[in-house]
């Protein structure tokens, strides 16, 4: 690893001697086998020599090129951070989190360095197997190339990982690596059922399945809001401080339940106003289509399966197809022509499913829309019509997610207690899911066509219009 990384990140180093072996488990913190990389949101992060073998590697420095957010820069300027800063943050974030937990109960919970080592490197390694822009390839292009899709970037994180180690001959006993992939898969469906039973607690740190609460989100939270220009005032070390582990789950003190709800209240703020902002999904919409189209000639989704293979993929894809000469790829390159000349797609409308209709929504499709249609002038078809079904909850669906957590009352105490929906602030929502549906119109003169015809979709479903307000006319008129 070169003296500078680039980008937000610089990395300064103390060479070693040739024949000196490098030993983390015998010397952890021996600032002679460190790297130290400044982080702008964590500051200084220190590397592991383990950690180093992974990073220094091609499959690794390729979440350089992936964007966290997707194409989320081109309505924020500023969200031009990558999966790399992301998984370095994780790492740090995940060892802070460890050793606190060491500090105030090792003795007690008999956390050693290889603990620490395993959980920093599953936090390092979570996202390795995220395809081209975020969770666009993995939720909306492999779905539409393969109805019915399985296909996880969680899942391919492990191939990876394996891979990875194959390939590079990395030193690392197979009791760490299971641990470290059972880590990284612990929130996600792909979780097995024979977890380790000792130190339950552990898989919580980096994606915890049980209730959320976990250094993934404290990092994208915290580096989101900042690349947007939002503000976060949550304080995650102070959660750190203030966590203990009761019968093998971290657990906080009851009193500061609403710092924890507001975690799960800032993650949902973002997919509103950033995430799955108009415009946003307008883009993603459209890189979809052009995906979908050179799909054929570059074989993109014949990739998923290999790893060796897979890795080669990130967010050059889209400057491959816009400078590529090829006819096969014209449609696809003409949809890129439009999304760099902000030729987008028309956004229309959009509802909220109201409240008691949630449990039973299903999907909304563009021939549902046109089959809404009221006879007039304009005869639309399936292909003028684009719909983006949004989803955002506070990660448990209908549920608070504070039931699913564990609390106490307080530090003399080792009694694990949970808050109900009717204990907690009057002030904070009854409901904890909200669903959106969106509707576009590909040619900017079938805007008004559309937007009746969602209007009709609306009354024909629900006997009332459920949107807010009417498609401006001056939107409606554009030609």
């Amino acid at each position: 690893m070169g003296e500078c990384w680039g980008g937000d990140v610089s990395v300064s180093q103390e060479r070693l001697p040739r024949s000196q072996v490098l030993n983390p488990v015998a010397a952890p913190n021996d600032r002679r086998f460190l790297k130290h990389v400044f982080d702008n949101l964590h500051g200084n992060i220190s590397l592991d020599p383990l950690s180093l073998k992974f990073i220094d590697t091609e499959q690794f420095q390729r979440l350089r090129d992936l964007k966290q957010l997707g194409l989320t820069y081109m309505v924020y300027p500023g969200a031009v951070h990558t999966r790399f800063e992301h998984s370095l943050g994780v790492y740090w974030l995940a060892g802070e989190a460890v050793r606190c937990l060491q500090t105030y109960q090792g003795s007690e919970l008999d956390i050693d360095y290889r603990d620490i080592q395993t959980v920093k490197l599953a936090g390092l390694l979570h996202d390795v197997g995220h395809g081209p822009f975020s969770h666009l390839f993995e939720h909306e292009f492999l779905p539409r190339i393969h109805g019915g899709s399985k296909w996880s970037h969680e899942q391919m994180s492990l191939e990876l990982v394996d891979y990875i180690v194959d390939e590079h001959n990395i030193d690392i006993d197979s009791s760490t690596l299971r641990n470290v992939k059972e880590m990284i898969v612990s929130s996600s469906k792909a979780a097995g059922t024979n977890r380790a039973k000792e130190k339950r607690f552990l898989y919580d740190i980096v994606a915890n399945g049980r209730n959320g609460i976990d250094v993934d989100k404290f990092d994208y939270i915290s580096r989101d809001c900042r690349a947007c220009g939002l503000g976060c005032n949550i304080h995650f070390q102070r959660l750190f401080e203030i966590m203990r582990v009761i019968d093998d789950e971290i657990c906080y003190p009851a009193k500061e339940y609403l710092t924890i709800h507001k975690v799960f209240g800032t993650r949902a703020d973002l997919h509103r106003t950033v995430y799955t902002h108009a415009k946003v999904k307008a883009i993603e919409l459209m890189l979809v289509d052009a995906l979908v189209k050179a799909n054929d000639f570059l074989g993109i989704s014949s990739c998923i399966s290999d790893p060796a293979e897979f890795w080669k993929l990130d967010d050059t894809i889209l400057k491959t197809i816009e400078t590529a000469p090829d006819s096969e790829l014209k449609e696809s390159r003409d949809i890129v022509l439009r999304i760099r000349r902000r030729d987008l797609y028309q956004f229309c409308n959009e509802y909220a499913v109201p409240k008691d209709q949630l449990d039973y929504f299903k999907d909304v499709t563009p021939k549902d829309i046109v089959c809404s249609q009221k006879a007039t002038g304009v005869t639309l078809r399936e292909e003028d019509v684009a719909v983006s079904n949004i989803k955002i909850d506070l990660t448990r669906g209908k549920h608070n997610p504070l039931e699913s957590i564990g609390f106490f009352q307080d530090y003399e105490s080792d009694q694990k207690l949970t808050i109900p929906d009717d204990r907690i602030s009057h002030l904070l929502p009854s409901c904890n899911q909200d669903k959106i549906v969106r509707v576009y119109s590909k040619n900017p003169e079938l805007v008004e066509a559309v937007s009746e015809a969602f209007e009709n979709f609306q009354l024909k479903t629900y006997g009332v219009k459920t949107q807010v307000h009417d498609t401006p006319d001056k939107k409606k008129r554009r030609r």
